[in-house]
């Protein structure tokens, strides 16, 4: 069985056991977290979309947090003495997948 969640601005496909790395999620290590909405669930080439999944849910339990590689950006124009350096580094939840 999987299901397809939208969470962070993304998409994901998931299946009960995987541990998936989203955008960062408010809680603490080993809290439960119920991520929705659900756009789709297929279960042995049955597929449920729309308002068959109104009640559905996928559960998962916050297994850490973490932060990406950071990105540095540097603007340069020549002969002017303009420069302009800026980094980023986007956080991260991991999530195990525990039902859907």
């Amino acid at each position: 069985m999987y299901a397809v969640i939208a969470t962070g601005g993304k998409q994901l496909r998931v299946q009960e056991g995987q541990e998936v790395r989203v955008e960062l999620l408010e809680g603490q290590v080993g809290d439960r977290v119920d991520l929705r909405p659900v756009l789709v669930v297929g279960d042995d080439g049955a597929v449920a979309t729309g308002d068959e999944l109104a009640g559905r849910n996928v559960a998962g339990t916050i297994t850490g947090h973490d932060l990406a590689p950071r990105v540095r950006v540097f603007t340069y124009k020549n002969k002017s003495r303009q420069r302009k350096r800026r980094g980023h580094r986007q956080a991260h939840t991991t999530v195990r997948i525990d039902s859907i």
